[in-house]
């Protein structure tokens, strides 16, 4: 089992496979989008395949696949299929726009892919155009039915946002009604690749749950799973359940068990700091594997505290001007 130099167990690794992205989500890049990397830059998905391979041997146990949108990668399908097979390892998951995705469900689960993160920020078709700058709405619903239909395990991932999609919350929580989904409202971040001034958190996960509770007071607390990221919820008679994740808030750093991989190889102990090793550079520079496992061994043993105490380190941006999908959802 691996751990950090605070005694919390990693076991679960985020890889972004690109950062481009077919949507414009305004609190997650500008309008025009960002600068997207260069082939050379990104991580081969020979290199992927390594670095997973090297860390499920090292012991992390779960992967999920992220982006930018990891579906607008050229043949994503075959880098799934060889990580799947990866001796040890007991889950992979994915987290997706759902705009490209639903073709793809049925190989996904074919090679073993039992959970899907669904971003979904509002159920109107014109607030969704608002919010992510493109008509994807009617694709994104034909993802999400196509998950449900081939019994694959659906979170559905909400950013609150002030005058934004605030007024989808309860019908977001309706969904739960009649459909095995789990709705996570997510605190919105400071990710924005500069698309936008961010003024500070307006809906913390408290206020959002105040929220709910005024459709839904007999809202009951369930237990929560190990190493869960949510406060998690469920409204008596509904098939689904309803997470609040304090993500700005940070306050389930305590028992967190991921590290990200970013789509140039970058190595993110924290989502709040700023890299620092490259997987891919002593790749590329014939680093052996057993020298590769010291750096990364490294790495985690000098993990900060929480995300406060790692935005506080952080030196390369002294603040937060990434997009999240640079760094990885």
């Amino acid at each position: 089992m691996l751990t950090d130099n605070h005694g919390r167990n990693i076991n679960y690794l985020r890889l972004a496979v690109t950062d481009r992205c077919n949507l414009r989500c305004f609190y997650c890049m500008p309008e025009d989008g960002l600068n997207w990397l260069s082939r050379k830059e990104l991580m081969s998905y020979e290199e992927m395949l390594k670095a997973c391979a090297l860390m499920v041997n090292m012991g992390i146990q779960k992967i999920r696949i992220t982006g930018g949108e990891p579906f607008v990668r050229k043949d994503i399908m075959q880098l799934l299929t060889s990580i799947s097979a990866l001796d040890g390892l007991q889950e992979l998951s994915l987290t997706t726009n759902g705009v490209l995705t639903a073709p793809y469900v049925p190989e996904l689960k074919k090679i073993g892919v039992r959970s899907v993160n669904l971003s979904l920020d509002t159920l109107d078709a014109n607030r969704f155009f608002t919010i992510t700058r493109r008509d994807e709405f009617a694709n994104v619903m034909a993802a999400l039915e196509a998950l449900l239909h081939h019994d694959i395990e659906v979170k559905i991932n909400a950013v609150v946002m002030d005058g934004k999609n605030t007024q989808d919350i309860i019908p977001l929580v309706e969904m739960t009604r009649d459909l095995p989904v789990s709705v996570r409202f997510i605190e919105e971040m400071p990710f924005n690749g500069d698309g936008h001034l961010y003024t500070g958190l307006q809906w913390d996960y408290v206020r959002i749950l105040d929220e709910i509770k005024t459709k839904y007071p007999q809202i009951q607390k369930i237990d929560d799973p190990a190493y869960s990221t949510s406060y998690n919820y469920k409204v008596p008679g509904h098939k689904g359940t309803v997470g609040v994740i304090a993500a700005y808030s940070r306050t389930f750093c305590g028992t967190c068990n991921r590290i990200r991989i970013t789509p140039q190889g970058e190595l993110k102990t924290c989502l709040y700091d700023d890299g620092g090793l490259n997987i891919k550079d002593l790749m590329r520079a014939g680093t052996s594997d057993d020298n590769l496992k010291l750096a990364l061994l490294n790495a985690f043993s000098n993990r900060a505290a929480d995300g406060w105490e790692a935005e506080k380190k952080r030196i390369v941006h002294p603040g937060i001007h990434e997009s999240m999908a640079t760094i990885g959802g």
